[in-house]
């Protein structure tokens, strides 16, 4: 046998380029340039369905080609979407919608409130799961999960955060055909009631306020000392304005301050922006000495407070005086509760900066403000007020009450 018939007769057979089954309800092929085998088929519906067998085994091409028929039948009978993708891909997509519209302050928040939650809870557990193939006990076991990670029972307020972020991803699925016709579970908002954050009395206020200077002091050089002046006229400023701890606090510029007038007395008004919106709000006295001794610590080139507010100078409040925003306020104040004995109240809560505010609130009521004054002086609501303070306004009326 010459060399060309020993060729021809040991070739394979060619492959047909498609191949019937189920009667010619299925079929399986090859692209051009492919080599793995693809399958395709008439849905009930009247459109074609196709997708690859993952393999260019022909044999084992059929017998996937058969049981992607089989699903994709199984599916359509129970309103399942045929298209399909993860939790975590639509989540991923989310946060880059949540990226793009974070323009304002505001949004910028939100969008870090849902980043976080997103990657520290949801995209770990139910990330690799389709949307439409959650269930009740999935999101059960979810629940148990995130009480083991967070080390104790989230409050109602923790948990419909987290539903929300939650929810957007399941809506988003839904918007893209990812979910037909199925109800998908959503998650318990309900749980521990938040607790107020423990305050400061009249007393331990002038306590704390008598054991700064020492505070200031106890320091081995300049640079530690630096962040203890600072962070003590960040507390007075915080107890005597109610504004919030970092998102309003912070950005504060000394251009937001201005001079409201009241016949012939004058009062401070500060502009501030937080998560209820822009809003002015008036500062008690004592804060005009609170400023005044910063901005001639930060050396500041104005003769008087009224200067300064008059200059409208864009520059932050709280910095140091080189101008750098302080690093870790939070710890410098963990400290400072330590070293005065006040880090905690008599019922063992820790202090923290928003202790100062409900300081504020709690000694507002006290004076007899009303709860709507109280309200928009900081940016909050008439229900938030009630809710959390509804049990102390009647004990700290009892003198006009009894």
């Amino acid at each position: 046998m010459s060399l060309l018939q020993q060729f021809f007769a040991s070739a394979p057979a060619p492959q047909p380029k498609q191949i019937k089954l189920l009667d010619g309800k299925l079929t399986v092929y090859k692209r051009p340039q492919s080599a793995q085998w693809q399958c395709r088929f008439k849905l009930s519906n009247g459109d074609w369905h196709s997708a690859s067998t993952g393999t260019d085994d022909l044999m084992e091409a059929k017998k996937q080609a058969m049981t992607l028929f089989e699903v994709v039948k199984i599916k359509i009978e129970n309103n399942i979407s045929l298209r399909t993708k993860t939790f975590k891909q639509l989540a991923n997509e989310q946060i880059k919608l949540l990226r793009g519209v974070a323009t304002s302050q505001r949004g910028a928040r939100t969008y870090k409130d849902y980043l976080f939650i997103l990657e520290k809870y949801l995209i770990p557990f139910f990330g690799k799961y389709p949307v439409e193939e959650i269930t009740n006990e999935l999101v059960a076991d979810f629940e148990a999960w995130r009480i083991a990670e967070m080390g104790k029972e989230p409050k109602a307020i923790t948990k419909k955060h987290h539903a929300l972020a939650y929810n957007r991803v399941v809506e988003l699925a839904k918007q893209y055909g990812y979910v037909r016709n199925k109800l998908v579970p959503t998650l318990n908002t309900r749980g521990a009631k938040s607790e107020p954050r423990p305050a400061f009395t009249h007393e331990e206020l002038e306590q704390l306020y008598a054991y700064m200077p020492i505070w200031h002091k106890d320091v081995h050089h300049r640079h530690s000392g630096e962040p203890r002046i600072l962070c003590s006229a960040y507390v007075k400023f915080l107890a005597n304005t109610g504004i919030r701890h970092s998102t309003e606090s912070m950005p504060l510029r000394w251009k937001h301050l201005q001079w409201h007038y009241s016949g012939s007395k004058r009062f401070l008004r500060i502009w501030v922006s937080g998560k209820t919106g822009a809003r002015y709000l008036i500062a008690k006295n004592d804060v005009l000495d609170v400023l005044t001794g910063l901005y001639r610590w930060q050396q500041l080139p104005y003769a008087s407070l009224d200067e300064l507010i008059q200059a409208k100078l864009d520059r932050r409040v709280f910095v140091m005086p080189d101008g750098q925003m302080p690093h870790l306020l939070e710890n410098i104040f963990r400290h400072l509760m330590k070293k005065s004995g006040l880090l905690k109240n008599g019922a063992g809560q820790n202090r923290t900066l928003y202790s100062l505010r409900h300081t504020y609130a709690t000694q507002a009521l006290a004076k007899g403000i009303d709860i709507h004054t109280l309200a928009k002086q900081m940016g909050t609501s008439v229900g938030m007020i009630e809710r959390h303070y509804s049990k102390l306004t009647a004990t700290m009326a009892a003198e006009r009450l009894a």
